[in-house]
């Protein structure tokens, strides 16, 4: 009998405890594709453990969607016109207070919160707080260029400096933002998508927006699922990295698979409402129903507003 040569690589093939061979330590790059693709597979847990939240028996997730939608909104109405720091900070703590009973982690909220939107708006609120951009008493003076600067016909004044009425105002705004975005992050977390399309109806929000709104929610992350199916399947029969070149030809040639795919999914399901008695509005499998403990939570929400708001009158 011949005998031949084993075409494994011998590590593999060795005894138990055996190792492979010696890498060069180098943490391998991912590509722009691959690290797209995670992007897409964290939206897909994000969104999957945000429907874990709002199914908890928490305090706001008990509360019938259009009580807490109509409240909560008056809040964030009252946020957008008050410009106390104090009340804005009762307000961001009321809602902290909010998220803890409706068994929501408070480390996990106040990161989701303050990790985009606030951060981008001081970054934008920023300039204001120079006496170059908003003039004002001075605070802390930064650089005195020991006479007066001019950029055409803008005069910079005589030195840079942040002001007190530049940084009240940075505040006031990033402040503000805070409070909106709290209130409505906890109002997404605590509700499911379906219910709280379906609340909209209450505001009189076209059926046509809802829908288009329920239809891109839902089969949005049904894609991201087939492109991260996609990209394992490339990923599970490639030998090693692929060059840039490979990677934005299997990006183009997925997005013209996924369009097909799209275009041709949205047909059937079209097809297949319609044959189901679909009439354009929204529908739940729970029906809502209005408690005295739901009515009490509004009244206490819009009591709330009221008060937020006049207490800024007097004391502004």
């Amino acid at each position: 009998m011949i005998e031949t040569e084993p075409t494994l690589p011998r590590w593999m093939i060795a005894a138990a405890g055996a190792k492979a061979p010696a890498t060069s330590g180098r943490r391998r790059r991912r590509s722009a594709v691959e690290r797209t693709i995670q992007g897409m597979a964290h939206a897909l847990r994000t969104s999957v453990f945000s429907e874990q939240i709002a199914a908890r028996q928490g305090l706001l997730q008990r509360t019938d969607p259009r009580a807490k939608s109509a409240g909560l909104l008056a809040l964030l109405m009252a946020a957008a016109i008050i410009r106390t720091p104090l009340l804005l900070l009762t307000l961001y703590a009321l809602t902290l207070a909010a998220a803890a009973s409706s068994r929501v982690s408070l480390r996990f909220f106040i990161k989701r919160v303050w990790l985009f939107i606030p951060v981008f708006a001081g970054v934008i609120v920023l300039p204001s707080i120079f006496n170059v951009v908003k003039a004002g008493d001075p605070l802390f003076t930064i650089w005195s260029f020991g006479h007066e600067v001019r950029l055409g016909p803008w005069s910079l004044g005589t030195s840079l400096a942040i002001t007190r009425q530049g940084l009240a105002g940075a505040a006031i705004l990033i402040l503000r933002v805070a409070v909106s975005v709290s209130l409505a992050v906890l109002l997404t977390l605590t509700t499911r998508w379906s219910d709280l399309l379906k609340a909209l109806r209450i505001f009189y929000v076209p059926r046509v927006f809802v829908l288009i709104l329920s239809m891109a929610y839902r089969y949005i992350f049904l894609l991201l699922s087939l492109a991260s199916d996609m990209f394992t399947a490339r990923r599970s029969r490639m030998v090693g990295p692929g060059s840039p070149r490979d990677d934005r030809h299997f990006a183009a040639s997925s997005m013209g698979t996924l369009l097909g795919k799209s275009s041709t999914l949205s047909d059937e399901i079209y097809a297949a409402m319609v044959s189901r008695g679909f009439n354009g509005e929204p529908m739940t499998m729970r029906p809502f129903r209005m408690r005295t403990q739901d009515l009490l939570l509004l009244v206490a929400a819009l009591l709330l507003a009221i008060a937020a708001v006049g207490g800024d009158r007097l004391l502004g």
